[in-house]
């Protein structure tokens, strides 16, 4: 049986993951070497360094290809890794279109590094503009996260796919799925090129590891991707790798409970008093709801909501959560809170966070699997101590 024939809790179970031929072990040794004993001069047994290659880490990639119903994967030593090797593809004066929103680490890296080296990025407002409309004959590459960071905005991952392709150039069309995880959504599926993760966040699962990945069905393209790796490093450890793996096995029954909590909190937010508007795919009142139906699996376990008052409101609020931790990053089984304007987009410019409305009184959720009555009350107390 194909891994395309098998659901999706079996192939997070056993995909890239065989009993060690030596011990029987069931699950994969960490390879902790650096190097392999060659039999003669490039003769080898598959691994030559560990830059380039290392067990472990192969039995990750054929996990994360599958997780994404693709042919190929490349785990990377963190998200923001496997965007800078994405950018390492164009050249000087090559021009990239991203969606406005998006993580504070990818902005960063577009506006501080690669504008520097030549590389232009429009961001632009993809939920309801067409890509034509920010898109030039110097455009090589589209980068599109959705939902997106921290406003939860839902691409057409389709219809922006159908845009690319009409331009002469054939633009790379890139799909952050960080938030959706694959679980939920499948970029390759609806024409992507290429799928980016920060395996830190929903694919580990357990706040332990740093990590990325790259998945994507050109054998073509995963030979220039590697070539990049390989030659500038960006490497997971075996540990790191090993970890990964093992936070995979459970990624199906971990993002049905996140997406269970986050639904029945993005309901009874909406009800609160001291909430103003919340923002989750999954309500009906979220803009591109009907987007969210047509290629989501389910909504996820990210929340964002703006809760009445100011900053002060918003930092009474953040103090006095218990269950909840106040940390940056998600994705984790347990819960976690964020002030973005504050923590993970601090490096986006002030007049730029205002204008696509990270505001002060916005706060984003990472639920967790914890019980959720717990995580109700916990929100409750906290949400009546900020007014």
């Amino acid at each position: 049986m194909s891994d395309k024939e098998k659901h999706f809790e079996t192939i997070v179970v056993h995909a890239g993951v065989k009993p060690d031929p030596s011990t029987g072990a069931i699950m994969t040794p960490i390879f902790a070497t650096s190097t392999y004993v060659q039999v003669s001069p490039g003769k080898h047994l598959g691994y030559d360094y560990s830059r380039t290659h290392n067990p472990t880490r192969t039995a990750l990639e054929t996990s994360l290809a599958a997780l994404e119903g693709g042919k190929y994967a490349l785990a990377l030593s963190s998200g923001c890794t496997g965007t800078d090797i994405l950018m390492h593809l164009l050249e000087v004066g090559d021009h990239v279109v991203s969606v406005d929103d998006v993580y504070g680490g990818t902005s960063r890296l577009f506006r501080t590094i690669w504008a520097r080296h030549g590389v232009e990025t429009t961001f632009a407002d993809l939920t309801h503009k067409s890509l034509s409309d920010f898109a030039t004959t110097k455009t090589k590459m589209v980068w599109i996260e959705t939902p997106t960071n921290p406003l939860l905005k839902i691409i057409d991952i389709e219809k922006v796919v159908a845009e690319a392709k009409k331009l002469p150039q054939k633009p790379i069309v890139v799909v952050d799925n960080t938030f959706a995880s694959p679980y939920f959504q499948s970029p390759l599926e609806l024409g992507a090129d290429v799928v980016l993760h920060s395996t830190t966040k929903y694919i580990n699962g357990h706040s332990d590891v740093v990590g990325g990945a790259l998945m994507t069905h050109d054998k073509g393209l995963l030979d220039r991707l590697h070539h990049v790796q390989n030659s500038i490093g960006g490497i997971p450890g075996p540990f790191d790798a090993f970890l990964v793996l093992r936070g995979i096995k459970t990624l199906a029954l971990r993002m049905q409970r996140h997406g269970e909590n986050a639904f029945e909190l993005a309901q009874w937010l909406e009800k609160h008093p001291a909430v103003e508007k919340v923002l989750y795919p999954g309500l009906e009142s979220h803009p591109q709801h009907t987007t969210a139906k047509k290629q989501m699996k389910g909504f996820g376990g990210m929340i964002t909501f703006f809760i009445k008052g100011n900053l002060d409101n918003a930092r009474k609020f953040l103090e006095s959560v218990k269950v909840f931790a106040l940390a940056e990053s998600l994705g984790g089984v347990e819960s976690l809170v964020d002030h973005p304007a504050i923590m993970t987009h601090a490096s986006i410019p002030v007049e730029t966070r205002k204008a696509l409305g990270i505001s002060d009184n916005l706060i984003r959720l990472s639920v967790g699997i914890e019980a959720i009555v717990d995580l109700k009350e916990d929100l409750d107390n906290a949400l009546k101590r900020s007014q």
